[in-house]
């Protein structure tokens, strides 16, 4: 019988070689929201596959971490918000442990943005403006998925689409669950990570300070 481990890849030998141009310090603009406006612009740009997709990272109380990738949906100086069913593991880690991370992985750019911050729900306004622009099997779909609890098959959740569906008709509107909202990740930390040949990568990270706007936050290079 072979070895369920025995593959033809040789995964030692596998890796890209960079040769993408680096990013200095002096390149940087004064915040990372504006840094990174500029670096989403140029991925859109490239017509990366879903640049908007990032992974949230977040630990329960116990410090057990778990990660799943989401859609960005929002970013100021405030921070990065997404939308969730309260419910959901993440969101029942983040009511017990605010501290999160988000990574953005830009692979065909050779480019990553790591976020680390705390998570808080915000307005019901502002969740609602977004709900009213999704489209509506998305605001069904919110209603009748019960996020990461346990479902009996996969006709139960079609079920409770249709359900749904027969309560709130196409082309009527739909309310926002009160189960579903968004999050806003305040950053302390906001790296941007370029590829560059060797494996000597530019990582330059911002750091958050006691300042004001852009001028609370400083600059230190990261050895890669």
């Amino acid at each position: 019988m072979p070895d369920a481990f025995e593959h033809e890849h040789d995964l030692a030998a596998m890796r890209a070689h960079y040769q993408f141009e680096g990013v200095a310090e002096a390149d940087l603009a004064p915040g990372p929201y504006r840094q990174f406006a500029r670096w989403f612009a140029e991925a859109a740009a490239e017509a990366l596959h879903e640049p908007n997709a990032m992974v949230v990272s977040t630990a329960d109380a116990s410090g057990r971490p778990s990660s799943r990738t989401v859609l960005l949906k929002g970013y100021d100086e405030r921070g990065f918000v997404f939308y969730t069913n309260y419910g959901s593991r993440k969101a029942r880690e983040i009511a017990a442990n605010p501290h999160v991370s988000l990574l953005f992985p830009w692979y065909p750019l050779a480019r990553q943005v790591v976020v680390t911050g705390t998570a808080e729900r915000i307005s019901r306004e502002e969740t609602a403006v977004y709900f009213r622009s999704r489209p509506y099997g998305s605001q069904i779909g919110a209603w009748a998925s019960e996020q990461s609890a346990v479902a009996a098959s996969r006709a139960e959740l079609d079920a409770a689409y249709e359900r749904m569906a027969a309560r709130y008709p196409e082309g009527e509107p739909v309310p926002v669950p009160p189960h579903w909202g968004g999050f806003r990740v305040t950053a302390s930390t906001v790296e941007f990570w370029q590829g560059r040949a060797n494996r000597l990568h530019d990582r330059l990270r911002y750091v958050r300070t006691d300042g004001e706007g852009d001028e609370g936050w400083r600059v230190e290079r990261l050895c890669p």
